[in-house]
């Protein structure tokens, strides 16, 4: 039996009957998402922080950030669905929107898996299945593939902090962290009680990082950064390698970079396999 109507993070019931022609994306990985499904040209308004792909957002305006959007302006450009996330957006400002009548689509994926089926919703959302489809099935079959090749190796004990002063790193029920974990790393961090917290550089040397990830987002790590992380003692030795930041934070289509490029970045540092 067909499907008629999917439901979004937050428990919304969407139509679809329904062909939504006037997009707001809030969230730049959905941004990119959009053009890489095939729906580009029903964006009508991005954020200041969706830059891919950069040859085709110069004539799409920006509504402000993604927790600084301006709310009347995305709500005169009349768009029939507004793309918007839990960790990325404000829930007054969905809120907000809702209350004046629009439709908001509120996205949380926190796994590779729940970023797939993010995909397929959307190509079903937006009435591109049959279009998009072979894309999420190609990054589908990668995921898989990593996984089975990363299953037999060795872990690679991963530091990877999204922030400084105060120092922040993320834990499990994240979208980095599984995505990591997929890869052949394992985040040091993972068993914190909360799901994005503060830590200090001692307790980030107790659990022993075998590699320290710096992303340019939502930090711009820096080499100085990076030379302050060598002057704890218990991190001194430990290599750094800085990472785009959107292979690890933005679910969605660029997931199949993420599967192309932190497995071979990881393999440098795997230890060898224990021998008997």
């Amino acid at each position: 039996m067909m499907q008629d109507s999917l439901t979004d993070d937050i428990g919304q019931s969407f139509d679809l009957i329904e062909h939504y022609r006037r997009i707001v994306s809030l969230v730049p990985s959905l941004t990119e998402t959009l053009f890489d499904l095939g729906a580009g040209e029903r964006v009508v308004a991005r954020t200041d922080y969706c830059i891919h792909p950069a040859d085709q957002l110069a004539t799409i305006p920006s509504v402000g950030g993604p927790k600084s959007p301006d709310l009347t302006a995305i709500l005169a450009l009349q768009p029939d669905l507004i793309l918007m996330d839990r960790d990325e957006n404000r829930q007054a400002d969905a809120q907000a929107l809702m209350s004046a009548g629009a439709q908001v689509f509120v996205t949380f994926p926190q796994t590779v898996q729940a970023t797939l089926d993010l995909l397929w919703d959307l190509a079903a959302l937006l009435h591109l299945t049959a279009q998009a489809g072979p894309r999420i099935q190609t990054i589908a079959r990668a995921y898989d593939r990593t996984r089975d090749v990363t299953a037999s190796w060795p872990t690679v004990r991963v530091f990877c902090p999204i922030w400084r002063d105060p120092w922040m790193t993320f834990s499990a029920k994240t979208y980095p962290n599984d995505l990591l974990c997929a890869c052949g790393a394992k985040n040091i961090l993972a068993k914190h009680s909360q799901r994005y917290a503060q830590i200090t550089l001692d307790e980030a040397a107790e659990r022993h990082p075998q590699l320290i990830l710096l992303p340019n987002e939502p930090f711009a790590f820096s080499t100085a950064d990076a030379a302050d992380i060598h002057t704890h003692a218990g991190l001194s030795e430990i290599p750094i390698r800085h990472i785009d930041g959107t292979l690890l934070f933005w679910p969605g289509t660029r997931l199949a970079h993420a599967l192309d490029q932190i497995p071979p970045l990881l393999a440098d540092f795997r230890p060898a396999p224990a021998t008997a």
